[in-house]
């Protein structure tokens, strides 16, 4: 069994993926108390620490020495478009902090999410090529892509940036997951089922308009107001799936609630309001994983996850490369793959 450590888990997407990717979790970092409590409400077996990773040390937690991945998704608000792409963070911020652990941990591979403007936007090179130099200092070859949960059979379009670091022995097998052909699941293919449980007469009728992918799921900030469904051209894009995106739902339609058709995107207070839960099926999550929070903070959780099907499958690459290891070439270099890693 691979093991992994994970630093800024979250309510636990990417841990979620990783274990149905075959990685053991020794051990789980996370700052917010909710975020704790989610993961160990659906898996009791994991240990979790609490704390702000600019305080973690390998030495106090030694268990952490052996993993074959670090993986993480690093908080994202300064390099995201919804986070308005604040100023780049400062030394000794968490993209440096995780550095940090990489160069005090070496495991044979790394695995960190983010906004997909760090890796595409200008304003970042400089981040980047701390990354990459870092990275390369240390003895690793960096992949990097930006990838959409939706071609990974999410029903989202979801761009996040992904970078995958390996040593020269495992990286000469490394392959990126290929996009799914299919088609993903519509909004109301995946949502037809909750939203019908309490015997709402128009559910079928509504799935089958809802038959797009759901905008990005945005409103993780904790700067962000309550719980709703994102900006205004967030919220046309929801009301073209009939959804009332000026909030989140307590719960679904019952039985006699009637939905009112705007003759606009814009005219939307006639169309249902998800509840968090179906926005964590949008995201990816199974109906059995639960989350530890009332409604504002509930929703924060799932609107900052990484998609498990896209952690998933990305880990399943990373470990077909770890479970393939093989010897260098003649004169001690990593022969290339097939996919060569994505500079900037």
């Amino acid at each position: 069994m691979l093991k992994s450590f994970e630093v800024c888990a979250g309510a636990g997407g990417q841990a979620l993926g990783l274990e149905r990717a075959g990685f053991s979790h020794v051990l789980l970092a996370e700052q917010d108390g909710v975020a704790c409590e989610t993961l160990l409400l659906n898996r009791p077996s994991w240990t979790v620490w609490q704390g702000d990773i600019r305080t973690f040390t390998a030495y106090e937690n030694p268990v952490v020495y052996d993993v074959d991945l670090l993986s993480g998704g690093i908080p994202s608000t300064s390099y995201s478009r919804a986070g308005k792409q604040g100023e780049v963070e400062a030394p000794g911020d968490l993209t440096e902090c995780v550095l940090d652990i990489v160069s005090e941990v070496r495991p044979r591979a790394v695995m960190i999410e983010n906004a997909a403007e760090l890796l595409t936007g200008a304003k970042f090179a400089d981040v980047r090529a701390l990354v990459h130099s870092e990275l390369g200092r240390f003895g690793y070859e960096v992949f990097w892509r930006v990838l959409d949960a939706a071609d990974f059979g999410v029903s989202q379009r979801r761009r996040r940036s992904v970078l995958v670091a390996l040593k020269p022995d495992v990286a000469r097998f490394f392959q990126w997951p290929v996009p799914d052909a299919a088609a993903p699941r519509s909004v109301g293919d995946v949502l037809y089922e909750s939203m019908a449980a309490l015997g709402w007469r128009e559910a079928r009728a509504w799935a089958d308009h809802a038959t797009g992918l759901a905008p990005t799921i945005v409103g993780g900030s904790k700067q962000h107001g309550g719980a709703d469904l994102g900006p205004t051209r967030s919220k046309r894009a929801w009301a073209r799936q009939w959804v009332n995106g000026e909030g989140v739902g307590d719960c679904v339609p019952g039985p006699d609630w009637v939905m009112r058709i705007g003759d606009g995107d814009d005219d939307r207070k006639g169309y249902p309001k998800l509840t968090v839960e179906q926005v964590a099926l949008l995201q990816g999550f199974p109906p059995d994983w639960h989350f530890a929070a009332k409604k504002t903070a509930h929703y924060r959780l799932v609107a900052q996850a990484f998609p498990p099907p896209v952690a998933e499958l990305v880990g399943r690459s990373i470990a077909s490369a770890l479970n393939r290891v093989g010897p260098l070439d003649d004169d001690g270099s990593s022969p290339p793959s097939n996919d060569q890693p994505t500079l900037f």
